[in-house]
Order: structure tokens, then C-alpha cells, then sequence
């Protein structure tokens, strides 16, 4: 069994409540309060920030120049990819970058971000990877379960759909889940239990950023 089918197993019924969470669920449907969707914008667009730091982070501890330029690609592909959708939506909800500005993150959003850091500061490749992936395979899991639901032709959250389940983010997916697997090849079982706790602690943290952006605090 591949390492990282191991992490999503030993998360699994953390993850199956993303696709029921009803601001996922909403979504889907349509039906998301743009209120709500505009608060979980905001304190996404923060959220990246400090998630792009965590590849930065791995440029500075790569011992390959390959990963070297994987991680400053992967780095681009949040700030100029992922982020292009938040431009979208702010741009269709009236949100400037002053909005942003005078935003703080929620305690929640923080002590995610911070976490993911914090592992990836004590550690190495492998724990900068592992701390990423839940946050990256878990969008592209829900972004394909709700193309295949509900599609993305929806007039205000088609784009949301469509940007997670495209073929240019799992690419990046991809990317990261082979990271994972180039540098857990030969770990120990200590290191493999500690893996799995950070993999499933950043789940928890991804449940709760739904939970925290549905109930705006």
C-alpha cells in the first residue's frame, strides 16, 4: 500500500464529513449563503498566505534542485493559480484588497496555518509535504465530488467547482502526493506514526475551517 493511501485511510472518517458539511454541501447546490461565502473568501485569501510560506519553506530545505523548482512552481501555482479564483470572487463580491487588509484570521485559521509551520519548521521535506497534502488532495476530492453531483455551471459557484476539479490543480495534487511517497520511502515507524498524526490533525483543522467559515467566526 502506497504511504499515502495509509494517510487518507487513517483520516477517512474525517474526510467523508467534508462532502455533508453544509457549507460544502450548499455550495454544491448552490444554495451557499454568498455572506457566508464571502467571509470564507476572505479568511481563505489569509489562509494562503501563510500556505504559500510552507513551500517557500521547502525551496529553502530541498536538497535537489528538482525539488528546489517544484517547490517554487508549486509556490507560483497558489499565488498565481489558486489565488486567480479568490481574485474572481472578490472581484464579483466587491472585496479590495484594503477588505483584505483590514481582515484579521479567525483563531481557527491561525492555529492551522501555525500548526503546518510549526512541523514544517521542526522537520524536514517530508513533514512540509505531508502538512500540505491535507489541505490540497482534500479540495481536489471535494472539487471532483461536486462536478460529479452537481457540475459547475452554476452561475456564481460554477467557478469555484470547476477551478478544484480541473486537470492544471490535480496536476498540482499530484505533484504533492508523489512528494509524499519520494521521501517516505524508507522511514521508520516512528516516523510513520508521526506522519499520520500530523496528516490527520491538519483533516481536523480543514473540518473545522468549513465549520468556522459556515458559522462566520
Amino acid at each position: 500500500m502506497k504511504f499515502t493511501q495509509e494517510l487518507y485511510i487513517n483520516a477517512k472518517d474525517i474526510w467523508d464529513t467534508y462532502y455533508t458539511h453544509p457549507f460544502v454541501d450548499e455550495l454544491g447546490k448552490g444554495t451557499l449563503s454568498k455572506e457566508k461565502f464571502k467571509f470564507y473568501i476572505i479568511q481563505d485569501y489569509l489562509y494562503l498566505l501563510e500556505y504559500a510560506k510552507l513551500f517557500a519553506l521547502g525551496v529553502i530545505k530541498s536538497k535537489s534542485e528538482y525539488d528546489m523548482k517544484q517547490f517554487a512552481n508549486l509556490t507560483d501555482g497558489i499565488l498565481n493559480s489558486e489565488m486567480g479564483i479568490h481574485k474572481v470572487y472578490m472581484e464579483k463580491l466587491n472585496i479590495t484588497t484594503e477588505d483584505i487588509a483590514n481582515h484579521r484570521p479567525t483563531l481557527d485559521n491561525t492555529s492551522y496555518t501555525s500548526y503546518m509551520l510549526a512541523v514544517s519548521h521542526s522537520g524536514d521535506i517530508k513533514e512540509i509535504a505531508v502538512a500540505a497534502l491535507s489541505c490540497m488532495w482534500s479540495y481536489k476530492m471535494i472539487g471532483d465530488k461536486l462536478n460529479e453531483i452537481y457540475g459547475c455551471d452554476h452561475e456564481f459557484y460554477g467557478e469555484w467547482i470547476k477551478t478544484y476539479s480541473s486537470e492544471r490543480y490535480s496536476s498540482l495534487n499530484d505533484w504533492n502526493l508523489e512528494l509524499v511517497e519520494k521521501h517516505t520511502e524508507y522511514i521508520s515507524e516512528d516516523d510513520r506514526a508521526h506522519l499520520i498524526n500530523i496528516f490527520r490533525n491538519c483533516s481536523i483543522y480543514e473540518y473545522k475551517f468549513w465549520d468556522m467559515s459556515y458559522k462566520g467566526a
